[in-house]
């Protein structure tokens, strides 16, 4: 993650860096008495510090009978052009008598390139970032790791009024590595990786947030268990990183894998507690099962996945019951001959509970209709009746009634 810096600052940095450079340049800084290094692809010149101005001085090189093609002598100097890396190795000058005045061995070899720089944070009070050099330089080479805080807040600028610059501290058990501990949560770094060879330098800047930055390392104890009485579950259970911190406002939440060992496809599970109960799991199959984390509020990175841990669910008993049944119907099928003519009677594999259940049902639902006809008989048969005698009604009892409705006078 790079950013822009004004150019005043960006001037600074690099004076900084060079000061801090210039008293690695030093050959003897380096350990290395006697030693000149040189710049392969340039003009390497080798002096001889105890020739005389007016005396001739005669340069060799060990392990040689002359000294290498296009090389000159100027001023009791040496020059090699163009130095290429075979030109490595140890000179000598001599004086006209032949006497040993100086002896230098030439190392050859790069400056150095823009590191490459990654940082990572495994809790929140401390981050750490690693470098790898972008160019080989076949000399010896030598980091210098700082860091500054962006975000100041009025009273750390009064203290600090040139910004807070701190070490990123480095660990010799861990080359390549640098911690800044004791970090801030909300705060914005920049880093400052610096590489140096005898030669020169050459730096990078890099600007880290812990939000963007944070990666737990990998869940500890995992332990996978088998349930009993349970032939398609596993238990399982993890613990927090020993590196996180113990505090319950940096809470984690997890991702869980598995899958059969002969199977390829994983099956994943996230939760925020530290166990989980498998229930897909595949009787008497082993499985293998592994966890990671990640910050609970999804800031950062996922985890690497844990070491493996592996169990086999328990097997179901009534299963393998039917399963040895099966196998020993199926024995001694086969141990029978078969018949060559073919079996007149239909096959019927039917239960006969089911066809009592069957011939049950249809009784009773023949019952139903049977009753049902019956009721929508009897009442059609009681209106056809009782319309008909209404029709069979006697006349003369007509005639009798208007007679007894007329007056005594008309019926005389």
């Amino acid at each position: 993650m790079h950013s822009s810096i004004p150019s005043l600052g960006r001037v600074m940095v690099f004076l900084a860096a060079a000061l801090a450079s210039a008293s690695f340049a030093i050959p003897e800084d380096w350990g290395e008495e006697g030693v000149q290094y040189g710049q392969l692809g340039t003009d390497v010149t080798l002096s001889c510090p105890g020739a005389r101005a007016s005396s001739a001085v005669r340069w060799r090189r060990a392990g040689a009978a002359a000294l290498p093609e296009g090389s000159v002598i100027q001023q009791g100097s040496l020059v090699l052009p163009s130095a290429s890396p075979a030109l490595g190795g140890t000179y000598s000058c001599h004086g006209e008598d032949g006497s040993l005045l100086h002896s230098v061995s030439l190392r050859l070899g790069h400056l150095p390139g823009v590191p490459f720089v990654s940082c990572r944070a495994s809790d929140y009070e401390n981050f750490s970032c690693s470098w790898t050099s972008s160019v080989e330089t076949f000399l010896p080479t030598r980091y210098i790791t700082t860091y500054r805080k962006k975000s100041l807040t009025g009273e750390e600028k009064r203290r600090n009024k040139n910004g807070h610059v701190g070490l990123c501290v480095q660990d010799p058990s861990r080359p390549g590595t640098c911690t800044v501990h004791r970090s801030e949560f909300w705060s914005s770094y920049r880093l400052n990786i610096t590489e140096v060879n005898p030669l020169g330098f050459s730096y990078r800047l890099l600007d880290v947030t812990m939000q963007a930055i944070i990666k737990p390392d990998p869940p500890e104890g995992l332990v996978v268990e088998p349930i009993p009485l349970a032939p398609r579950r596993l238990h399982v259970s993890w613990k927090y990183p020993s590196s996180w911190p113990k505090e319950p406002h940096f809470q984690l939440r997890f991702r869980l894998q598995y899958r059969p060992v002969i199977h390829r496809s994983w099956s994943v599970v996230e939760t925020v507690n530290l166990s989980e109960v498998i229930t897909d799991a595949f009787a008497g199959l082993e499985h293998v099962v592994q966890v990671s984390a990640k910050d609970f509020l999804d800031a950062g990175n996922w985890s690497e996945w844990s070491a493996e841990a592996r169990a086999t669910p328990v097997r179901d008993l009534a299963s393998t019951a039917r399963e040895e049944t099966t196998t020993y119907a199926r024995l001694e099928s086969l141990a029978e001959e078969p018949s060559q003519a073919p079996n007149p009677e239909p096959i019927n594999g039917s239960d006969p509970l089911e066809k009592m259940a069957v011939l049950v049902s249809l009784g009773i639902f023949a019952f139903f209709i049977l009753a049902a006809v019956l009721v929508i008989t009897i009442l059609i048969w009681l209106r056809v009746r009782k319309h008909s005698k209404d029709k069979t009604k006697p006349s003369f009892l007509v005639a009798a009634t208007h007679l007894k409705a007329l007056p005594k006078a008309q019926i005389l």
